[in-house]
């Protein structure tokens, strides 16, 4: 496997699956999209305990569908490695994509997806993600109801599932796993297979910053209302669809893999000046944020209009406080950065180089993002001055993708080994919440 499969493909090689093993898999249609677009569910086994599987939920995070079917596939076999893969004591339900719109904007954007254009750039060019309002998963937390969210609710509701695992990628960094309640058993196999397969853990995540951290990237949410342990945005995280199974006695993992590593990911010593970094990148996404938006204000004349264009409503998004958000969120931890370092080098809150290098993909993801989505606007346009203005972006777009795979040494996952890591971190997640129910 060299590349992503299209949601097409995912949907085929699932009606394949079902053709080869009758008895075991269904195929069914259990929602439409904002659009129109079908929303389906492979499901895998008769048991009586549901795992739900949620692939697509991001557009611009892959690997999910690869992922989904190679679990479909493991189970529809019976080999029954485990109690988990059992067909007859758990069904596995397979939601092959929850967000179709935004995958075919994402997969236009490629014109067929590369398989060998492993840079930022070629990621940054065609990828899309929509507004947290348009994010089926997040979009219940800021009271926008979406198709999607509600399908995904109501699929809860009926499966009552006892793991609901959502595949979800990141462009650079580490795997880790965030959990609604705490499976001790998935820590090891977790690590052993980010080991094996060269994939480093990430010690330290924008969205987890104040989690429970019970082992090596793993984190708990907090409760719902411990708002000051949350990421900014995330308040009213209770009214997602992640803690949906709770009301069940279910637990939502969402597992996360790499596209590119960065093994700064993983380093735990103490970085040696944390506050001076973290102004730095502050300044950063403030800086890129201005020069994307200086961009758009030359260009919003001719684009075309938010309420027509979900590219465009992105980029109003991030322009209206975005940036801001997210440098400001960071304060509180420049201070603690500060306090550590007077205490002394023993301080236990000392942050670490793994901890600052999240940030730091966080900072250069911001402006980068949105100049991509720009840049695809702007390609688009037939007003003379686009191209100049493409020009302009473009050359700021290179600089920070190539400043940024060499400041986060960044280097290729094989997608094999991305869907092999995902894969078996849901295995072991749904083994571990299965002792647990039994």
């Amino acid at each position: 496997m060299t590349r992503y499969p299209t949601v097409a493909e995912v949907t085929d090689s699932a009606r394949r699956l079902v053709s080869r093993y009758p008895e075991a898999g269904r195929l069914r249609r259990i929602g439409t999209s904002r659009a129109g677009r079908p929303i389906l569910l492979l499901s895998v086994g008769h048991g009586p305990h549901h795992v739900l599987v949620v692939a697509g939920p991001h557009p611009d995070e892959p690997v999910g569908g690869a992922t989904a079917l190679a679990l479909a596939e493991q189970v529809a076999r019976g080999h029954r490695l485990t109690a988990a893969t059992d067909p007859a004591l758990v069904t596995w339900d397979i939601v092959l994509c929850l967000d179709p719109d935004g995958a075919a904007l994402s997969e236009a954007g490629t014109e067929g997806p590369p398989a060998t254009d492993h840079t930022l750039r070629g990621y940054y060019r065609t990828t899309y993600r929509p507004i947290a309002a348009e994010q089926p998963e997040w979009a219940p937390i800021v009271a926008h109801p979406l198709p999607e969210s509600r399908t995904l609710f109501q699929l809860i509701d009926e499966l009552r599932p006892f793991l609901q695992c959502s595949l979800h990628s990141t462009d650079v960094g580490g795997s880790w796993v965030q959990l609604t309640r705490d499976l001790p058993e998935l820590a090891a196999p977790f690590r052993a297979s980010a080991a094996e397969l060269g994939i480093p853990l990430q010690h330290g995540t924008y969205d987890a910053l104040y989690w429970e951290n019970p082992s090596p990237a793993v984190y708990v949410l907090p409760p719902p209302d411990s708002t000051d342990r949350l990421a900014a945005g995330s308040e009213n995280i209770g009214a997602s669809t992640w803690c949906a199974p709770l009301r069940y006695g279910g637990v939502t993992a969402i597992v996360e893999v790499p596209m590119w590593a960065s093994d700064l990911a993983q380093d735990l010593t103490p970085h040696p000046d944390a506050e001076h970094a973290l102004r730095d990148l502050a300044d950063l996404v403030r800086d890129g944020g201005r020069k994307v938006t200086a961009v758009l204000d030359k260009a919003r004349g001719f684009l075309p209009p938010p309420q027509d264009d979900p590219l465009r409503r992105v980029l109003e998004w991030m322009a209206d406080g975005l940036y801001d958000m997210v440098a400001d969120s960071w304060t509180p931890l420049a201070r603690q950065a500060a306090a550590a370092a007077a205490s002394g080098e023993d301080d236990p809150h000392r942050l670490t180089t793994a901890q600052v290098s999240a940030l730091n993909i966080v900072a250069r993801r911001q402006p980068i993002r949105a100049a991509g989505l720009l840049l695809r606007l702007l390609k688009a346009s037939d007003d003379r001055a686009a191209p100049a203005l493409h020009r302009e972006l473009d050359e700021l777009f290179t600089t920070w993708c190539t400043d940024a795979e060499e400041a986060l040494r960044v280097r290729w996952v094989p997608v094999r080994h991305q869907v092999e890591h995902q894969a078996r971190t849901v295995l072991a997640g749904a083994e571990s919440a299965l002792k647990a129910l039994r």
